[in-house]
Order: C-alpha cells, then structure tokens, then sequence
C-alpha cells in the first residue's frame, strides 16, 4: 500500500504527488522504495508524460529526511545514496518527458528530485537549495553533478558552497526553472504543458530525451552519430509515415500511436 505517495492518470499523463505533509514531503527510505517500485511500473502504452508534485502548499520535497540520516553509520550513508541516486537516475531516463511542479521548498534531496527531471516550473513560492554544507555533509543524490549542468559551474559552485537558498524569481534568472506561477496555478500549467508533449509523437519524444542526454557525454562527432542514429530509427515507424503523409496531403493526421 502506497502511504506517502498518490498517483493519478489524465489521459497520456501521469501526475506522482509525494504525500509527507507531516515531514514537509521530506524523503526517507520507505518513500523512496515507494517512489521506485512506481516508477517500475509505469505503462508506457498509457503515459506518455510523468508530473512529479509535493501534497500542500508548503513544499515539493523539502529535503531527505533528517531524523532518519542523523544516526546513519558510513556504510548506510553510502548505501542511502546509492538508492537514491539509483532512482533518480532512473527519473532521468525514463523513455518519457518528467515534468517537476516545484511547490514550495525544494531542499537538498528536494532539490535533486527536481534537477532529475526534464523540466521544471514552479510556484512564486518555490525555495531552492543544497544546503548539505551546513550539515557537514554533501549533495548525495545527483546535485554535484546536475546543478552545474543547469546553471553552470561558477553558480553552482556558489550555490553549493553556500547552502544559500534561491526564490523562484532568481531560479527562474538561472535557468534552474522554466517557469514561474501562482501556487493555485502550477499543476493545471503543468497539466498544460504535459498536454502539449503528448499530441506528439512519443517516438520521436523519447528519441529526443535519449540522444540529449547522450551527447552530453559525447564528443562532437559522437554527438553527430548519436543523433543520428536516433534520428533514423523514427523513420522505421508508422507514426512517422502517417504524419508525414498527412501533411503532404494537407489533412489532419491520425493520432500518434507510439508504433
């Protein structure tokens, strides 16, 4: 049974609300076993784009869970991680788009969650921040490493070193964010955007995710084949050929089926 986390379909897309309101939607084992074993059973013939929200107006995930890391020896700590980064990871790879609805605090682990995702917006009431510095530890769950890549290194590495928390306004300066609302706003924005990946073609969208996070880690003739490679392989589907032939009959295409 799911406690901490609620899943709801419209339509193509999928909406994870972390439900922790007690704890500020802070992360702990159990939520993150949860968050995994939903992730590993998306259906991907019914979504087609996944929205990752907090419960509350207060915070989308205000960071992992403090009380539980407290007495962590260095091998739990080390294993933490792995979990963590393990699922995060797998956020970052999904074959489909990952919208973060950033409500509130997003703090440490919070704050990760969101940089695994594929796009960010957020509320005027959006926090952000890597605050482990303070408490004698680092980002373990990706924020060394996906900060920079966001915002560059010179400001990540101020924002790192620092702690120092970021409002939306700023995040939004940055690039952390692509966007900005009123809290009452943000999911129905999302929904919106969500809306709009998924009259495309899911084919085409998950190539695109895929080659992206390729050549970021290529050379550029590797970045060249890479997509490619990814580019060709569009051209073997019928959604494909139907929107093609339908725009050169000047008529509406049939609905993308992912085939």
């Amino acid at each position: 049974m799911m406690v901490n986390i609620k899943i709801e379909q419209k339509d193509y897309i999928a909406i994870i609300t972390i439900d922790r309101q007690q704890a500020l939607n802070a992360l702990n084992r159990e939520l993150l076993n949860q968050l995994k074993e939903l992730l590993n059973n998306i259906n991907y013939e019914t979504t087609r784009c996944l929205i990752l929200t907090g419960a509350g107006e207060k915070a989308f995930v205000a960071g992992a869970d403090i009380a539980y890391m407290k007495t962590l020896s260095k091998k739990q700590a080390e294993e933490f991680s792995i979990i963590g980064n393990s699922i995060f990871n797998k956020i970052e790879h999904l074959p489909i788009p990952v919208i973060a609805a950033v409500n509130g605090f997003a703090l440490g682990g919070g704050c990760e969650l969101a940089l695994a995702c594929d796009i960010r917006i957020a509320s005027d009431n959006a926090v952000f921040s890597q605050p482990e510095v303070s408490l004698g530890i680092i980002p373990g769950f990706g924020g060394t490493f996906r900060l920079s890549r966001l915002v560059g290194e010179g400001i990540a590495k101020e924002l790192l070193f620092t702690g120092d928390r970021v409002k939306a306004p700023r995040a939004l300066e940055i690039g952390l964010v692509n966007a900005v609302y009123t809290l009452p706003e943000l999911l129905e924005k999302a929904i919106e955007m969500g809306e709009k990946i998924c009259k495309n073609s899911p084919i085409g969208v998950s190539a695109i995710k895929s080659v992206m996070y390729e050549v970021q880690k290529a050379d550029i003739y590797g970045k060249m084949y890479a997509e490619a490679e990814y580019f060709g392989n569009c051209f073997e589907t019928e959604d494909q050929k139907e929107a093609m032939t339908a725009m050169l009959e000047k008529r509406p295409a049939k609905p993308f089926t992912g085939k």
